[in-house]
């Protein structure tokens, strides 16, 4: 969810919900959110940091960079960014067959992650956050929609 549209749902919340009438200030809570969905970020991304230094990072390298004409790139990855629900099924389901990583043709077999929903999901969130610019917290709950 948008956390811009997840603030404003709170802060419709707390005015609905009986906040005092001499005190009409909502900042407050709301500033709490916004530092709630930051710490979380910050969780998702030290988790997934692990998660990539311990599954990923053989192949993709620790710059995501890959290895040429053997392991695509994760940084700046055209694939990776047109499509983050099909890049996170490569990884949920496995990958096979010939893919184009920003003009270049990779065929090797990615297997199955042996990880958990939100450890791919921790993972993906390190990914775009470090290596793209399209950085977003992904959920659990995506990876799940994918798999098979």
């Amino acid at each position: 969810m948008n956390k811009y549209i997840l603030i404003g749902m709170l802060s419709l919340g707390i005015a609905a919900c009986g906040g005092s009438q001499e005190n009409t200030n909502t900042t407050e809570p709301v500033k709490s959110m916004v530092d709630t969905v930051a710490m979380q970020k910050e969780a998702k991304m030290a988790a997934g940091k692990l998660v990539y230094e311990k599954v990923c990072q053989a192949c993709h390298q620790a710059d995501g960079k890959g290895l040429s004409k053997m392991y695509p790139p994760l940084a700046h990855s055209d694939y990776l960014v047109a499509d983050i629900p099909r890049a996170i099924a490569g990884v949920a389901n496995g990958l096979n067959g010939e893919i184009t990583v920003n003009g270049e043709k990779y065929n090797l077999v990615m297997p199955k992650a042996a990880l958990t929903d939100v450890e791919i999901a921790d993972a993906f969130t390190y990914v775009l956050h470090t290596f793209t610019d399209k950085g977003r917290i992904v959920l659990a709950t995506e990876v799940a929609a994918v798999r098979k």
